[in-house]
């Protein structure tokens, strides 16, 4: 083992970030590569794959702090960071080093670039991230999650590789979907990111209940919502005579993903890749403050694709959602062809394509 090359990789904290790291580590372990990661003191408490293996805590921070002292505070911290990670490359001497974005991440790709070791970036996003865009124009290979990302520099060699998802979600790609019957149930899955969406809560229960009552009596709502508003939206729903399951988490949302008809959530890069590797419409409603409107560019290229519909926050109304469901529930063959669509547009092996770019740089074997 200790004479095959090292692979680096180097993530932020936050799950969009370390989901696909964990991933790639995964894929390359099973071929039976020497891995590393370099992150903050965060990883320290990460478990699964990246928790099995050594990882290297550097300094990092925020590129952006609040006023005149968090600025230069923050680039000090990064500056150290980044300091520590060359040194760190100079003793294990990494073949190659992947940066999937977020602040952690920038000490560890800037030692890369700097001292020259091939360096690979993987973005999520339709647009590249803040952290990625830092080193765009200066590393080997950037993979994309989508066909086109913005503020991608002129030039730059990328190669699309899908977002990866968990391996139950994987297994569906291989399930057809199969629309409601005329008069069977209608499965209808809403999913907010990990803490929930207030807005649906606000929203959804008023939607549902305003449809024709042909449909409401076929519904079959499972809801995420925050822990806070549990309570409040399953109330609403009961009021309405609907049938809904409302939790503040679901540790079965592969199944569940399996068995709807139709997802309503956010567009995060997970959900989407999640959601179209498994083949479901969905109505994707973009979290309107996330970081350069990201989600948005996500959403609009599932509905470029054919495989969704995007409904802005700022549309998103009971009024809207109804006429909306009122469409597209009763119809199998408009909810048929999203699905198609959203199968074409994913990439279902999307870490074994991020391993093969990764390996690709080695000029190696992708298999040995």
């Amino acid at each position: 083992m200790t004479d095959l090359p090292l692979i680096i990789l180097t993530a932020g904290g936050t799950g969009g970030h370390v989901f696909p790291a964990e991933a790639l580590a995964a894929e390359l372990l099973n071929r039976g590569y020497r891995l590393a990661l370099v992150t903050d003191a965060r990883g320290n408490r990460w478990g699964g794959t990246l928790g099995q293996i050594e990882t290297y805590p550097v300094a990092a921070s925020q590129m952006l702090g609040r006023g005149l002292f968090g600025k230069l505070r923050g680039v000090f911290t990064l500056t150290r960071g980044t300091m520590q990670a060359k040194a760190l490359f100079k003793r294990l001497r990494p073949a190659v080093v992947v940066g999937f974005g977020g602040y952690a991440s920038v000490p560890a790709v800037a030692a890369a670039v700097t001292s020259g070791v091939p360096t690979m970036l993987h973005e999520q996003n339709a647009v590249l991230g803040r952290a990625n865009r830092l080193f765009a124009g200066k590393v080997s290979r950037i993979a994309t999650s989508y066909e086109t990302v913005s503020h991608l520099p002129a030039g730059t060699a990328v190669v699309r590789t899908g977002m990866p998802v968990r391996p139950a979600i994987r297994a569906l790609a291989d399930v057809p979907y199969v629309p409601p019957s005329e008069d069977g149930p209608l499965r209808v899955l809403v999913l907010g990111g990990s803490q929930g969406a207030r807005v649906f809560s606000d929203v959804l229960p008023h939607a549902f209940a305003a449809l024709p009552q042909a449909l409401r009596d076929r519904l079959e709502i499972t809801q995420q919502a925050r822990p806070e508003d549990v309570e409040r939206t399953h109330d609403a729903y009961k009021t309405a005579g609907l049938k809904a399951a409302v939790q503040s988490f679901f540790d079965d949302v592969p199944e569940r993903l399996a068995a709807c008809h139709l997802l309503i959530g956010r567009s995060g890069a997970s959900t989407v890749a999640e959601v179209t590797v498994a083949r479901r419409p969905s109505v994707l409603v973009p979290y309107p403050h996330a970081a350069d409107d990201h989600q948005t560019a996500n959403a609009r290229a599932v509905e470029a694709a054919g495989g969704g519909w995007l409904m802005p926050q700022t549309a998103f109304s009971a009024e809207s959602m109804t006429a909306l469901l009122s469409d597209l529930l009763p119809s199998a063959e408009r909810l048929s062809r999203a699905a198609a669509d959203a199968h074409a547009f994913s990439v279902p092996d999307a870490s074994v394509r991020l391993a093969d770019a990764v390996l690709d740089l080695l000029h190696v074997e992708s298999r040995p």
